[in-house]
């Protein structure tokens, strides 16, 4: 049985794994433009990365604004998705979310394709779908 780690990290050495993550999956099968992928946001969000048999293979991070946790850059490599690697994950970042006692809500940008795995998280959907980086988006929520 592969040995899951899921960790909230901070060293520029893990960071930069998370990095690696994103890159193949956003910017290089998604198409998603370099400079909207690193977009700054990084230092104020915490890192989460998810290894299997110490190989790196999962990412997200969270951004707190007042009583909101926003969810972003949730990537699983490719040859992963599919077998509950990107729900785990989900499920511990959810769970530090809960940590926090002033957080009261948590919204995240799915990828009109992947909504139906975030409302197995409990996520709902709202608004209108819109483009980010050319790729269909809807704005989803779950209370706490």
């Amino acid at each position: 049985m592969a040995d899951i780690t899921i960790e909230k990290i901070t060293s520029e050495e893990e960071i930069a794994k998370c990095f690696q993550i994103r890159a193949v999956v956003f910017i290089e099968e998604q198409n998603v433009p370099y400079e909207e992928e690193i977009d700054g946001l990084d230092p104020v969000s915490d890192q989460f990365l998810l290894s299997v048999d110490g190989e790196p293979i999962a990412t997200g991070r969270v951004r707190y604004q007042d009583d909101l946790a926003k969810i972003e850059r949730v990537a699983v490599l490719k040859g992963q998705r599919g077998l509950n690697i990107g729900y785990q994950l989900m499920q511990f970042i959810i769970a530090d979310i809960l940590t926090h006692p002033t957080i009261k809500h948590m919204k995240l940008a799915a990828q009109v394709q992947v909504t139906t795995f975030y409302e197995k998280l409990g996520f709902e959907s709202y608004g209108d779908v819109f483009l980010d980086a050319a790729i269909d988006h809807i704005w989803m929520k779950r209370e706490i």
